[in-house]
């Protein structure tokens, strides 16, 4: 066994430790660690993550990072939102709520780094990944997922809207799949994910110690694109044997209907036909009662951030995305939707508006103006 190293210890939140490798060079592997959440990203731990991949990232020495959670049973299932619920409940006064400012903003900053980050990046997707686990694998330049992986945007049940990117990367989709996973939060599997172009390899959940070990043997040599063909052939060794357990793509098999439901040019008549939909398949019917029982204003939100979100860059995505995230905040239907689901968890969130019949283009409108900045300058101008 090559050399382990403990470089930083936070047992609340997240673990860094530095593994020796080939050519006298390092991994650099950050363990969300906050098991009883499924590891929730907290504000906490990205204000942890972000400096340590800078650090990395500088660093000459370091290689590769690898980016996991504590557990077998999820990688990231999402923001911490009750923290969000109650920085909504105390905020008084106009937006924007500057706890949730400071939350969206670092989530965001901390994304969008690993988007361009200048070395190689492994995400180990197994189990669930949800929401704000999704912004941080999204971006990595080898995203891994197994037999376990369990993957959703479901922002529609709790009246935000599928963020950290999203607008970015579902609309790079092929437009029906974007579509429907936005407005449905329907889950997906690793082979979903391979087809939509968010994971790149299929592993076995087994191999886990095994991949991580054969990282230190890799012949690392600091150029970032030879590194990253290298960690690519290691994967891929580990794809091919696992190819036979790659389960059914939902996406796939479910393609033609998927078009067929979401096909017009009005978001009144694909909401009407993906909530009318009156078929006997299990996974489309699923989805489709998680839209119906949603919020009618993130339904809304999505076919808008989708059409002004096309053509953007990622940095001019995020900085689209804060704004609507902190008008949420300043809009009933966010708060209600996490209190209904997490909080007093009677499921019946009282939607403002109750149907989307009611949504008028000045509600929607609303959430897409700039709040006046603490700085006098939107936080994500320097992306």
């Amino acid at each position: 066994m090559l050399e382990s190293s403990v470089v930083s210890v936070t047992p609340e939140v997240i673990l860094f430790r530095e593994v020796s490798a080939a050519n006298g060079r390092r991994i650099g592997y950050a363990q969300l660690n906050a098991g009883k959440s499924l590891n929730a990203l907290s504000l906490p731990m990205i204000r942890l993550l972000d400096p340590q991949l800078q650090r990395w990232a500088a660093d000459p020495g370091i290689a590769c990072v690898v980016l996991h959670g504590a557990g077998e049973k999820a990688f990231c299932a999402g923001g911490d939102v009750r923290s969000m619920h109650q920085a909504i409940v105390d905020h008084r006064g106009a937006p924007p709520n500057l706890e949730n400012l400071a939350f969206f903003s670092e989530e965001y900053r901390l994304d969008h780094r690993i988007h361009t980050y200048p070395k190689p990046v492994l995400v180990w997707g197994s189990g669930i990944v949800m929401g704000g686990g999704l912004g941080l694998m999204a971006g990595a330049s080898h995203r891994v997922v197994t037999g376990t992986s369990r993957v959703a945007m479901p922002e529609i049940t709790i009246g935000l809207f599928p963020d950290v990117g999203g607008s970015y990367f579902l609309n790079r989709m092929p437009r029906a799949f974007g579509l429907f996973l936005a407005l449905t939060g329907a889950s997906i599997n690793g082979h979903d994910l391979l087809v939509t172009r968010l994971a790149d390899h299929f592993v076995d959940t087994a191999d886990r110690n095994e991949i991580f070990e054969q990282l230190a043997t890799v012949a690392w040599t600091g150029d970032t694109a030879a590194d990253r063909a290298a960690l690519t052939v290691l994967l891929q060794g580990f794809s091919e044997r696992a190819a036979d357990r790659l389960p059914a793509s939902n996406l796939l098999s479910h393609q033609a209907l998927i078009e067929q439901l979401t096909a017009s040019d009005s978001p009144a008549t694909v909401y009407a036909n993906l909530i009318n939909y009156s078929g006997d398949d299990v996974w489309i019917g699923r989805a489709v009662k998680v839209l119906a029982e949603g919020s009618p204003t993130t339904a809304a939100l999505v076919w808008e951030l989708q059409k002004r979100a096309k053509g953007l860059s990622l940095a001019e995505v995020f900085r689209l995305e804060l704004i609507v995230s902190l008008q949420c905040c300043a809009h009933p239907d966010l708060r209600e939707g996490i209190r209904a689901l997490l909080i007093d968890k009677d499921k019946q969130p009282r939607w403002t508006p109750s149907r989307y019949a009611d949504l008028s283009p000045e509600w929607i409108a609303e959430h897409f103006v700039a709040p006046p900045w603490p700085e006098g300058r939107h936080p994500l101008a320097d992306l």
